[in-house]
């Protein structure tokens, strides 16, 4: 037996060689969160190559071979005992990569297959290198011939290779440019490997569990304090009661681990990573060959930091009131990456280098630049990079408030300016972006610059983002969206385009009867109001675009007045990023799928208009002929670039699995609407939303002193727009699901709210698991959502064929048609289906099958 460190291309490039995945292995499985570590992992090594580093590398694993019992002297054939999870991976990411240059750079792109995926004079299974598993050997072998069309539906390995052509996409933004061949040259010689070579007689399965025995690691914090009390030889005893043991008492040991990192970097270290923490100090000292003086000067510094530091962590502790209220809300936000440019002002500020007016005046800047940045939907893949580099660029011969609004304003950090944000606030499908705590802030703030007399106290409301045109508009919404539609524009159209705009959002906590009814029997509710936005609403006499578009350029004042502005001269590139997310997402479509121009335009906050000249003038775009008229049609004004390889366009879409209908249409049930683009590229956080996604899904507690539960809301709302039939087939669908053990959790949502059947531990947010969410009152009838997409990130349902199963047991409902295209999204039917007895036991039956899986997980 043979082990040494290795890196991907030593390992699979050279002469023609094969490594097999044997077919007792199980498939491939890794799922969206494994794939964005490494992606996340791949992207720093990426920036090292930029920067000129060269030693340091990713350690990725361990890889056990065997030689194959059909190997041969001049081609070898290697037994993947362990390891073919990543060698998988990375293969289907050098995959992406060709497909990604091919039409900019076809003799790179063919590189890249005879380099690391096929052998180029072999033939039949031997072309490739790498052999999965008989069950992912023709989604694998579809993927490596490429290009992405003519490949067979769904499965994990379609997914991860379309995580990665996503990603390369977004990696191409100009807010955070990556140079994609050094994205290639970080998979293929900077992530390490070790290659553990089994001779023949060898036991490769014991080699297998020796490699995977290990214990419990040591934290970086663990191993930082150690190696300092190592090196106190006589003080040690008084530092460590003196310093060390306050400072572990105020802070847990991760988040001394996160300070540790943070003194590293205010001393204008902007590359190190918080995994290299340990090293990178330890470097430091041992270059100045540190005294005990020295070390215990550090650890002194530490323990003055702490105190600094839990400002951050516990905003009520800092004493000054404008200070304080901006770490609120950076705490509300979530805002924990811009941690170093807040240590360096409140250590500044404790040196007596800027005063507090000052200190919030700074805040105020990162606060705009992250509100400012998530409304106009910049991406956030670079805000790392950004702050761990304020210590170490804030200019010098300025005051720091100053030099940090100077720093933030430069055109590679893309602040968006007044014109930008008023654009965007018109536009731009606020709702869809960012987390729902940071859209609640954002409206929140606006109500607070009124400056009502009375102001409402947020911290005691329960307040809800609500839309005031619903999300599910009835026949009279529709009627007056159809009065006021352009030409060429349905008024299901002008619906998506303006539904999620800031523009159409409030806050709320008055009671359910607003529901999804009309404008006028809303109006009185909104008037009783006490937020000051809402009785604005209220005094219009109808609610169109409008009066949507007016709201937008009031609250476009609110919001320059509150956020400041970047120094004039910050670059825009506004626009280039909205195509670049409309390049992401549409590479990110489905097998089975198509999308419309109205569409992908409501998603973008543009107009249909603009995303079809855009398709038609940029070359390479993942997909592009897979937008079609809202009919399903292809656009007459279509054509392709001369540098596609064009073809049929209907041919090409049936090869992708997109079905037509007799009159010549694709598929209705196949079509992805703007809020089914928005999902494919958002990241799950584990826990279930209501329709206007502001909490988790709770159990729901008993009514008290008349109090109206979150069930009986429920169920009022339900009978608001639901036959009798229909209210008590739900009835008995969630009565069945709690004798088979799940229970009912209901969410906080004011205007509708919903019913989560769910599994696992109550009121823990992100244990449990939940197959389907009921949702009452949408004018037109309750719907019952799968939710595909959480179940992806769920075990034992991370195995695509366990969903497959799902989906298929769901069709067997009459009424019930949903493609397995749509098996990464949310899809939904009408909950009608259940008055009929035979397809609510096929439900039951179909719940009772869930249940049974979610139990055995652990024995599976």
């Amino acid at each position: 037996m043979q082990a040494k460190e290795t890196l991907f291309a030593d390992l699979v490039q050279g002469r023609a060689q094969q490594f097999q995945v044997p077919l007792y292995q199980r498939t491939y499985s890794w799922t969206d969160k494994q794939l964005r570590q490494l992606w996340s992992d791949i992207l720093e090594q990426a920036e090292l190559i930029e920067r000129g580093e060269k030693a340091n590398t990713h350690f990725l694993g361990s890889v056990v071979l065997a030689p194959s019992p059909q190997n041969e002297a001049v081609f070898p054939r290697w037994l993947v005992v362990d390891g073919q999870q990543r060698l998988t991976t990375l293969s289907l990411a050098l995959a992406a990569i060709r497909d990604h240059i091919r039409d900019a750079e076809p003799a790179e792109a063919e590189r890249i297959d005879e380099q690391y995926l096929v052998n180029k004079w072999k033939s039949g299974s031997d072309h490739f290198r790498l052999l999965p598993t008989q069950a992912d050997r023709p989604q694998f072998a579809a993927h490596v011939r490429g290009p992405l069309r003519n490949q067979a539906a769904g499965g994990s390995v379609a997914t991860a290779y379309t995580f990665f052509r996503r990603k390369l996409v977004e990696a191409a933004d100009p807010a955070a440019p990556q140079d994609v061949f050094r994205i290639e040259q970080a998979i293929t010689s900077r992530l390490t490997l070790v290659a553990v070579t089994a001779e023949r007689g060898d036991n490769v399965h014991r080699i297998f569990e020796s490699l995977n025995n290990t214990g419990l690691k040591l934290s970086q914090a663990d191993l930082l304090r150690n190696y300092l009390f190592m090196k106190l030889h006589t003080r040690g005893e008084h530092v460590y009661e003196t310093y060390w043991l306050p400072l572990q008492d105020s802070l847990s040991n991760e988040e001394l681990e996160q300070l540790m990192w943070l003194q590293l970097v205010l001393d204008g270290d902007d590359r190190v990573r918080r995994q290299d923490l340990y090293a990178a100090q330890q470097q430091r000292f041992e270059r100045g060959e540190a005294s005990e003086t020295q070390i215990e000067a550090y650890i002194r510094e530490l323990h003055r930091r702490a105190a600094l530091f839990r400002h951050l962590l516990h905003p009520e502790e800092e004493p000054d009131p404008s200070v304080r209220a901006h770490l609120r809300r950076l705490d509300a936000w979530q805002a924990q990456v811009t941690y170093p440019a807040l240590m360096l002002l409140l250590d500044r500020r404790e040196r007596g280098e800027l005063n507090s007016a000052d200190t919030a005046r700074a805040m105020s800047y990162i606060e705009s630049f992250l509100v400012r940045r998530m409304i106009c939907r910049v991406p956030t893949n670079n805000l790392n990079r950004i702050f761990q580099a304020v210590p170490g660029q804030l200019p010098l011969d300025v005051p720091v408030a100053d030099g940090l609004h100077q720093l933030l304003s430069a055109a590679n950090r893309f602040w968006p300016d007044d014109d930008e944000l008023r654009e965007k606030i018109q536009k731009a499908p606020f709702y869809q972006f960012g987390r729902s705590q940071q859209r609640k802030m954002v409206l929140q703030r606006l109500e607070e610059s009124y400056e009502h007399p009375e102001p409402v106290d947020f911290a005691a409301a329960q307040l809800t983002v609500e839309h005031v045109m619903p999300q599910s508009p009835g026949d009279e919404w529709l009627r007056m969206l159809g009065e006021e539609a352009a030409d060429g524009e349905s008024a299901e159209d002008l619906h998506s385009r303006l539904q999620h705009t800031l523009g159409n959002l409030t806050l709320t906590a008055v009671n359910s009867e607003l529901s999804n009814h009309p404008f006028e029997r809303k109006q009185g509710l909104l008037q009783g109001s006490h937020l000051e936005m809402n009785r604005r609403i209220a005094a219009t006499e109808r609610w169109g675009e409008k009066e949507i578009l007016a709201r937008a350029g009031e609250l476009s004042d609110g919001a320059i007045a509150l956020w400041p502005a970047p120094l004039r001269g910050v670059g825009r590139a506004e626009r280039s990023r909205d195509w670049q997310l409309a390049h992401q997402v549409l590479a990110a479509l489905p097998h089975g799928t198509w999308t419309s121009y109205g569409d992908l335009a409501a998603f973008l906050g543009s107009g249909a208009q603009a995303v079809g000249n855009h398709l038609a003038s940029t070359p390479g775009v993942a997909n592009a002929y897979r937008v079609l008229t809202s009919e399903g049609k292809v656009s007459e004004g279509f054509r392709w670039t001369p540098e596609d390889e064009g073809g049929d366009v209907r041919s090409r879409l049936i090869a992708d699995g997109v079905r037509f209908t007799v009159n010549g249409a694709a598929d209705p049930a196949q079509r992805l609407t703007a809020d089914d683009l928005a999902v494919l590229i958002a990241e799950d956080d584990g826990q279930a939303d209501d329709e206007d996604g502001e909490d988790t899904a709770q159990r729901t507690p008993s009514g008290g002193n008349g109090e109206e539960t979150r069930a009986d809301r429920f169920f009022r709302q339900l009978a608001a727009d639901d036959s009798p039939e229909t209210v008590e087939a739900v009835r008995a669908l969630l009565t069945r699901w709690e004798e088979l053990g799940g229970w009912i959790g209901h969410g906080a949502g004011q205007v509708t709210t919903s019913a989560y059947l769910m599994l696992g531990e109550a009121g823990a947010p992100g244990r449990g698991i939940w197959p389907l969410t009921i949702y009452p009152g949408t004018g037109r009838g309750g719907t019952v959502e799968v939710v595909f997409q959480h179940l992806a990130a769920r075990e034992p349902f991370t195995d695509r064929a366990l969903r497959v199963e799902l989906l298929g047991r769901l069709n067997e409902i009459e009424g019930v048609d949903i493609p397995e295209g749509k098996l990464e999204l949310r899809p939904s039917f009408r909950l009608s289906v259940l008055e009929k007895d035979r397809d609510r036991e096929l439900l039951a039956e179909t719940l009772t099958w869930f249940r049974d899986r979610w139990e055995k997980r652990e024995t599976t």
